[in-house]
């Protein structure tokens, strides 16, 4: 089962499967070097909970959860994305 970047706690880094969305929105991320294949470290998370920062390819993103809920992540082995790292999994 692939999980969703917005399910990703912080300090945790993961790698991208795919992408999902409107084609506005794939296209965006896209241009921003989040693509399949990539390792995402998720930074931190605002006190509300949105947004959410990002380290990818040497530098810091920030998009909204419901953006991230777009970006489909492996949770294969490895550290990239261990179950403890992931919402809901304590």
């Amino acid at each position: 089962m692939t999980k969703t970047l917005n399910t990703v706690k912080p300090g945790c880094s993961c790698k991208v499967v795919n992408i999902g969305g409107d084609n506005i929105l794939k296209n965006r991320l896209l241009c921003m070097g989040v693509t399949p294949g990539t390792v995402i470290q998720v930074v931190k998370v605002a006190p509300l909970g949105d947004p959410m920062e990002l380290k990818i390819r040497k530098y810091n993103l920030s998009i909204r959860k419901n953006e991230a809920s777009s970006i489909f992540i492996s949770e294969d082995n490895g550290s990239c994305c261990p179950p403890s790292c992931l919402k809901g999994a304590d």
